[in-house]
């Protein structure tokens, strides 16, 4: 990964890099310890993608797009429903019969939602916003995802300025509870 990508194409790759998790996971054994640490690997991964886009990309459709509030309450309400499903998820053992199903839906959802934003939603920031403000909302994405959550938590809030001030917290806390039980 470049350090010079826009949002756009930090933001695509982390799409491609979920997809690929989740083909990992589909062949995978059912049961077994390595689907649960791949579940966690996508669940890290898709929280940190989340909250990156919740803190950066969708303040600034709001502001550069046209019908930009629209599109981002749209966005939001689609992480809503992936972390609901995360949520349950991170209760579920593979060996329960739920786990598969969820993972299943999960990948439904959010390959949904990856497709939307590539297909719509970027290619009209493309067209809208200055190439030097995508690359800067690229960086700040990045740096993001550094410190963000890495659980689910459906509770938190997902708009500004809130959501900047309890993330970086809340993904100190995930992180030691990630190291203390070797989970990710």
């Amino acid at each position: 990964m470049g350090h010079h990508e826009d949002v756009i194409a930090e933001l695509t790759n982390d799409h491609r890099e979920v997809a690929s998790l989740f083909s990992r996971f589909e062949d995978t054994p059912p049961g077994g310890a390595q689907r649960r640490q791949l579940a966690d690997e996508i669940t890290i991964e898709l929280v940190r993608h989340s909250v990156a886009e919740e803190q950066h990309l969708y303040p600034a459709v709001r502001e550069h797009l046209e019908d930009g509030d629209a599109l981002a309450d749209r966005e939001l309400a689609d992480h809503d429903r992936v972390e609901r499903l995360l949520k349950e998820l991170e209760a579920r053992e593979p060996d329960d019969l739920d786990f598969d199903r969820l993972m299943v839906k999960l990948r439904t959802e959010v390959t949904a939602h990856a497709r939307d934003e590539e297909d719509e939603l970027f290619v009209r920031l493309r067209e809208g916003v200055h190439p030097f403000v995508l690359e800067s909302l690229g960086r700040k994405v990045r740096e993001a995802k550094k410190t963000a959550p890495t659980r689910p938590h459906p509770s938190a809030p997902t708009t500004p300025p809130v959501n900047k001030l309890l993330a970086p917290g809340l993904g100190l806390v995930d992180r030691v509870r990630d190291y203390l039980s070797g989970r990710g």
